[in-house]
């Protein structure tokens, strides 16, 4: 990632519980803002979603999507297993035509992230 790349957050915890105490968001945060940091990137926009692990139909992330692709933005999650369990899902966001990386592994490439998606639903 180039200095002076932008970014587009999305921080999803699966609970209201978490989400109300701010517990799993402030973590997702900071590892976010400290890997923008590292990398001279911009972080453009936050996108936060409360919202279980088992539903697909997430408002937020499609809103951080759409921008990601409408600014050629990268999307930027805290960690790819945490975004879900479901092979599925984690395979569709790689396929959304928008470009994303996890700070947990963001060397990862389309090979690797459909390996983690795999090894997450297991």
């Amino acid at each position: 990632m180039a200095a002076g790349q932008r970014l587009v957050a999305y921080e999803w915890v699966s609970t209201a519980r978490q989400g109300a105490s701010g517990l799993g968001l402030e973590a997702q945060r900071k590892v976010i803002e400290d890997f923008a940091a590292s990398r001279g990137a911009e972080v453009l926009a936050r996108f936060t979603e409360v919202e279980s692990g088992r539903k697909a139909d997430r408002p937020e992330l499609q809103k951080a999507l759409h921008l990601a692709k409408v600014t050629g933005a990268t999307l930027v999650i805290a960690k790819l297993d945490q975004l879900s369990r479901n092979a599925a899902f984690l395979l569709a966001l790689r396929d959304s035509g928008a470009r994303f990386v996890a700070v947990d592994i963001p060397e990862a490439n389309d090979l690797t992230v459909g390996i983690m998606a795999l090894v997450a639903q297991a």
